[in-house]
């Protein structure tokens, strides 16, 4: 992560106009370039701004950054996603509901609604439901070594099965991809698992050529599971979708659950159904909007720091009269805007004053002259505020 004085916001071009969303805490910033003419159109993102974008402290904040743009395989319209760690996964079962929830309220569509979306994993057919929860038809799982990719061999499950040894501890392990890969892990107490210690190791396991998703489960009915969630490129979240289907048919595999069930992840409930008819796995789930936001042209805000530096005049050049000084007007600007990389009038800042005030006040205070500052000051706002509201004052 690149300091704030170096940020990857200025490779930018033009403002960047996002919604933010989330599914069972699982959240992403939303970029619709459905518009656009080049296929291609990434809104000049690089590994790097993802990683930016995402940071929760100098960023905006996601787990991941998701774009809609044209079709480039017969669909509707194609999804890419970006983990927060700057790479780019195949499928992500809580974006493509968030994306689904997000084109609806572009787009004002009702209950019933379905969209054909080109992945990196395949066609995928989210549907808005009356209650406003996504369903997501999955497709079917890919439970051939080759196909997850993974070394393991085939087990007689019909998934591949092995133990998988780490860090001196030794785990019973199934694996199934979605599109992308998956390894469950089915243990007596969930929350006893030290998550961040063999969720990243299991991640990075040679056992997993293109790295895996690494998912801990406990049975607590056929009908009932609980899970946690390592997802590769972005560590623990509080849900997976794609890892709750491919829990739900490992689990199903190996005999320790029905075809239907509910999954129980950190930011919530999923409803996952493995079809025996069709072999496609159904995901219902919420997704929900959050916020809406708008990062600035980075040459706009650097083109208003020049024109006040400029047109704020120089006192060291300017021969002051009496009368000049008191008509001398100086150009207002937005300190918020102009100065986030420092103060651009330091001979003649607008809010020196103040800041010496304050710097006066904290320096000749005590500690108890300043609590008992803040708790009369508080006294007096509440007491006005209570007069106000009752007619009492006058």
């Amino acid at each position: 992560m690149s300091s704030p004085s170096k940020s990857q916001f200025n490779n930018l071009q033009g403002e960047l106009s996002f919604s933010k969303y989330q599914g069972l805490g699982n959240d992403f910033l939303m970029l619709d370039g459905r518009s656009a003419t080049d296929s291609e159109f990434v809104f000049g993102l690089t590994p790097a701004l993802v990683v930016e974008l995402c940071d929760r402290r100098f960023g905006v904040g996601g787990d991941g950054v998701i774009l809609a743009l044209p079709p480039n395989n017969g669909g509707e319209l194609r999804m890419r996603i970006f983990n927060a760690d700057g790479t780019e996964p195949e499928m992500c079962g809580n974006g493509i509901r968030c994306l689904a929830r997000f084109l609806a309220d572009r787009d004002g569509d009702g209950a019933g609604r379905t969209w054909q979306i080109d992945t990196l994993a395949g066609r995928i057919v989210p549907e808005l439901l009356p209650d406003g929860t996504i369903r997501v038809d999955m497709g079917a799982p890919f439970l051939q070594p080759e196909q997850v990719p993974t070394t393991l061999e085939l087990g007689s499950a019909g998934l591949p099965q092995g133990e998988l040894q780490v860090d001196g501890e030794v785990f019973a392990v199934a694996a199934a991809g979605m599109g992308n890969p998956h390894v469950v892990i089915p243990v007596p107490l969930v929350d006893e698992i030290d998550l961040e210690r063999f969720g990243a190791l299991l991640e990075r396991h040679p056992a997993f050529p293109a790295k895996t998703n690494v998912h801990f489960v406990q049975v607590m009915a056929p009908d009932h599971l609980v899970m946690r969630v390592w997802e590769r490129g972005a560590g623990p979240t509080l849900a997976c979708g794609t890892g709750a289907c491919a829990t739900l048919v490992a689990c199903h595999s190996l005999g320790l659950c029905q075809r239907q069930a509910r999954l129980d992840l950190p930011g919530g409930p999923l409803q996952i159904h493995w079809d025996a008819g069709s072999s496609k796995v159904f995901m219902d789930g919420p997704a929900e909007h959050v916020f809406d936001g708008l990062i600035p042209d980075p040459r706009a805000v650097a083109d208003a720091r020049q024109q006040a530096s400029t047109q704020a005049p120089r006192l060291d050049s300017v021969a002051p009269t009496p009368a000049a000084s008191q008509q001398q007007v100086e150009p207002e600007i937005d300190c918020a805007t102009v100065c986030t990389n420092g103060c651009i009038r330091p001979e003649h800042c607008p809010s020196a004053e103040a800041r010496a005030r304050v710097e006066a006040l904290l320096s000749g205070s005590s500690l108890d002259d300043l609590v008992s500052l803040a708790t009369n000051s508080l006294e007096s706002r509440t007491r006005a505020r209570f007069e106000r509201d009752t007619g009492l004052s006058g």
